[in-house]
């Protein structure tokens, strides 16, 4: 009987070795990545937004900014200028919004930005510029206060912060849907659509 005791707590000696040794075998286990946040969550749709719609600005010559359709309907339809200028001009509106500050930028006639703001260097960086804004107020955006209600934008009343900031990327992919219209109507192909970007990341 003691001979078989022994023989069971060496075997179970040895197999504790093992399961040591193949334990020192196995890779280190990966440093889990940051739990998602509903800031970084936003942020990140917000670059997505801001990739596509920046890379076709910097993609139209500049003498094409004043262009805007005339077949068809489009009477009354923003100059290629114009829907950038207008998606930074709401991007500076929602972001000082959600964030409780006054608008750096007065929207302008119909929300078109400064008119003072002309020419694709000076609207390229308008644009650039009301994106840094409006990941500064995503960066401010936490479970606590995403539902807060806030002074809407857009009027009377009030909309939760959430909601105030989520508007920068539906709002510039409406528009951005409309530019590549104007893109591809000059012979442009838009950078996100060309194939080398398909299987890339945006930036």
């Amino acid at each position: 009987m003691k001979r078989i005791l022994v023989g069971a707590a060496l075997a179970a000696i040895s197999a504790v070795m093992a399961l040591g040794a193949k334990a020192q075998m196995l890779p280190p286990t990966p440093t889990p990545s940051p739990t998602p946040t509903v800031s970084l969550i936003l942020d990140m749709d917000i670059r997505m937004a801001q990739g596509d719609v920046v890379r076709l600005a910097e993609a139209m010559p500049p003498e094409k900014y004043d262009f805007a359709p005339t077949q068809g309907e489009f009477k009354g339809v923003r100059t290629f200028s114009q829907q950038i200028s207008h998606i930074a001009a709401t991007n500076y509106m929602v972001a000082s919004a959600a964030l409780g500050e006054e608008n750096p930028f007065p929207p302008g006639a119909d929300e078109n930005g400064p008119p003072s703001i002309k020419g694709k260097t000076a609207v390229v960086k308008f644009l650039s510029d009301s994106f840094a804004y409006a990941h500064k107020a995503a960066a401010t955006l936490t479970e606590a206060n995403a539902t807060e209600m806030m002074p809407s934008p857009f009027g009377g009343g009030k909309m939760p912060r959430l909601a105030i900031l989520t508007t920068v990327t539906w709002h510039t992919f409406d528009h951005y849907g409309q530019m590549v219209v104007y893109a591809r109507m000059n012979g442009i192909v838009p950078p996100a659509s060309q194939p080398a970007a398909v299987t890339s990341p945006r930036q």
